[in-house]
């Protein structure tokens, strides 16, 4: 595990828990995924992980490092905003450097991860351009390389794709998942788009009301959803009321309202 959240709660005004206490593993490597609703929890979460929120209660830890007061620019993470926080003022190349060079790095290693960064996301060309003058998907790729320039240990993505329109969206999508299984970094995103989850992710959280509802694989959470919430939330379904008649090993024998039987 690289992230573990303990018991962790988030209150803004002392009385109403927006984040319940949070229990939550984040494997090595994995493309993570917090889905959910407006005010489920899942974005305080994110920004509590970044270091711009502090939990009120319980512990979140990053390589057994506590986190619960460290400053964002002490924790090595990489970020992504939706509106990827670009400086207009800077060339693309002086954005991506940006990192480092508040680290002090000397200019010949600037210079290398830049251009290896910005060959990561296949915008070589565009060094001396300014943001101004760049689409919304190649601003994307600028923020996605600024945030890996400096080899974080996880990378957190605020629904940076949200700006974006659907068919640029979509192929965002493939691209952020190539890189991610290229360069196996840990990819924490945040999103209420059920088909940007179900295609990019290794596993996903459904949050609700400031709970995790269901942690678990892509398959596992549209096959088998562990309350109606998430199998209302995961893509399209039918629900369908009944009593159990009948239970054998696995399967099980559903009598409906019209006496018709289902086995499965």
């Amino acid at each position: 595990m690289i992230v573990s959240f303990r018991g962790v709660r988030k209150t803004y005004d002392g009385e109403t828990l927006v984040v319940k206490s949070l229990d939550l593993d984040i494997r090595r490597g994995e493309f993570l995924t917090l889905l959910g609703p407006s005010g489920s929890g899942k974005t305080t979460c994110l920004m509590m992980l970044a270091g711009f929120e502090f939990p009120t209660g319980g512990e979140i830890r990053l390589d057994g490092e506590l986190l619960n007061h460290v400053p964002p620019h002490k924790r090595n993470i990489g970020m992504v905003f939706q509106n990827y926080a670009l400086f207009p003022h800077l060339t693309v190349e002086q954005n991506v450097a940006y990192p480092l060079t508040v680290r002090k790095l000397p200019a010949g290693e600037r210079a290398e991860r830049v251009a290896h960064a910005l060959k990561m996301v296949q915008m070589e060309r565009f060094a001396k351009r300014y943001p101004a003058q760049l689409s919304g998907g190649q601003q994307q790729r600028i923020a996605l390389a600024r945030a890996l320039v400096f080899e974080p240990k996880l990378v957190l993505m605020d629904e940076p794709l949200g700006a974006l329109d659907k068919q640029l969206r979509e192929h965002m999508q493939y691209e952020l998942k190539a890189l991610h299984e290229k360069l196996g970094v840990t990819f924490v995103y945040v999103t209420h788009d059920q088909g940007e989850a179900l295609t990019m992710s290794d596993r996903v959280a459904v949050f609700d009301k400031g709970i995790v509802q269901q942690l678990d694989t892509v398959d596992r959470l549209y096959e088998s959803p562990c309350n109606e919430f998430v199998a209302n939330f995961i893509g399209d379904s039918n629900r369908l009321r009944g009593t159990i008649a009948r239970v054998d090993g696995e399967f099980c024998e559903l009598r409906l309202g019209d006496g018709t039987r289902l086995v499965g």
